[in-house]
């Protein structure tokens, strides 16, 4: 055995690796950016040094009610302190978060927190109401209840157990290691419907979602003096991992408890807003708002965008206020993002018109995500032309482990070696991928394939028209 090979095979730490893990980043966010303002929510200010403390009394106290590792602690809130704590703490102490679709009917988050086996439930005291008519929740041992007085005063509580604030006051246990053992273990699972049946969770591992957040440091350019705007739900895709990416730049989380067009626009204002995503529809929104500015921002503001492919039109109304709008394209099972149009600096020099197409593109892998491809039926690549469709599939470092407890989905979802994204596009001579439709969306008249996008597209371009589905 060589010197090299037995440092490898030798048990402890190994000197040339750390596994990855999301938690490296709240730790050196809350050293380094320590005095800095991390995390604003109305008139509360975290410094990261306050977030980090935060974080380790969740985790302590989550300890502290058996939580074994591995077991998942659920999460039903829209975007308040405790759940980007949450992010954080629910690993810290090894479990696995599960971040429910506030928009769920009772019996649908009841069947999550059956399927998953989550014995902690965190539940925003305004959305556990409909709850109570589904009690007792099965596999729930405890309930922490959030209470927000100063956005949502007055909810009742419905079930007993803690209030947030009164579980977190324990002294934190300074020897909770922001290591893990295994970077493949799960970190958190997401509940998608997909296209038919029960929600399936979507397994993220710890060196997926380090990786997925890294890259999207690098897309959106996030550093120190970033200030992202959650208008995008934390439960979606785990916030589509910016909860990770914008600790790790050292940048400021504003968070938000709903989208609220005015106070969107007041906040970019009086915080100084450089970031922040959403799916097309809340774009369309904000910008139509009669608060919205009519002539160019005082400061660069970076969106990303997707969910649904925008149209041209709406991406030329942003770039006339002097927004940079980056189109990206992923699915739950993808961690988020999986493309990005990265936008390359000959555009610039093409019209309004030209660069509008160009943004509505859903683009190229990411820096970590690796492999994309267009296929027909049989698994081939279709021609690079821009007109031929076939289905997008993936697979690289930010596809998810699987679907969990449901072997038979995961292995139709994984068949031929990809992920299968169910959505249908054409690849253009430049590699850039251009989605057409969802597969079982697409409409055929006349033995030819119509794209229900296009003819969005085309409709969304009449003046007349705010927006089309």
């Amino acid at each position: 055995m060589t010197e090299g090979s037995a440092a490898q095979g030798a048990r402890g730490p190994a000197v040339n690796r750390t596994e990855l893990t999301p938690l490296l980043f709240v730790e050196r966010a809350t050293t380094v950016y320590a005095p800095r303002i991390g995390v604003v929510y109305g008139s509360r200010r975290f410094t990261y040094a306050q977030f980090g403390r935060r974080v380790r009394q969740l985790a302590t106290a989550l300890v502290r009610t058996g939580l074994r590792r591995g077991e998942r602690v659920a999460a039903l809130a829209p975007n308040v302190p405790a759940l980007l704590e949450l992010h954080f703490g629910a690993a810290l102490a090894g479990g696995v978060l599960v971040a429910i679709n506030t928009r769920l009917k009772p019996p649908e988050i009841a069947y999550i927190l059956e399927h998953s086996g989550a014995r902690l439930l965190f539940t925003d005291a305004e959305l556990a109401v409909p709850l109570r008519h589904v009690q007792p929740l099965p596999s729930v041992e405890h309930v922490v209840t959030i209470d927000d007085p100063e956005f949502a005063p007055g909810a009742a509580r419905s079930f007993d157990g803690p209030e947030y604030e009164q579980f977190l006051d324990v002294e934190p246990d300074l020897a909770l290691p922001f290591r893990v053992p295994d970077e493949d273990d799960l970190f958190s699972i997401n509940y998608t419907s997909g296209t038919t049946g029960r929600p399936k969770g979507v397994m993220y591992t710890h060196r997926g979602a380090y990786l997925n957040a890294l890259s999207e440091v690098i897309a959106h350019r996030l550093e120190p003096t970033a200030v992202y705007l959650w208008t995008l739900p934390l439960f979606h895709c785990n916030g589509w991992c910016f909860p990770w990416a914008v600790t790790a730049a050292g940048g400021r989380h504003v968070l938000l408890r709903k989208v609220d067009p005015p106070l969107v626009w007041r906040l970019i204002n009086a915080e100084g807003v450089t970031h922040f995503n959403g799916a097309p529809t809340v774009l369309i929104m904000l910008i139509n708002d009669p608060a919205a500015p009519r002539t160019p921002l005082a400061r660069p503001l970076r969106i990303a965008t997707g969910g649904a492919p925008p149209s041209p039109t709406l991406l030329a109304q942003w770039e006339a206020i002097g927004a940079e709008i980056t189109h990206l394209y992923g699915l739950t099972e993808t961690y988020g993002p999986h493309t990005y149009c990265d936008w390359q600096p000959e555009w610039n020099q093409c019209d309004a018109a030209t660069r509008a197409r160009l943004r509505a593109r859903q683009g190229v892998p990411s820096a970590v995500a690796c492999e994309l491809r267009v296929v027909d039926e049989q698994m081939r690549d279709v021609p690079a032309d821009g007109e031929t469709m076939g289905e997008v599939v993936m697979r690289g470092n930010n596809v998810m482990r699987g679907y969990f407890a449901d072997p038979t989905a995961t292995a139709e979802a994984f068949r031929g070696g990809w992920f299968h994204s169910g959505d249908i596009a054409v690849m253009h001579p430049d590699g850039y991928i251009e989605l057409r439709d969802r597969k079982k969306d697409i409409i055929i008249s006349g033995g030819e394939n119509i794209s229900t996008i296009e003819v969005e597209q085309v409709i969304a371009g009449h003046p007349d028209v705010l927006e089309v589905a």
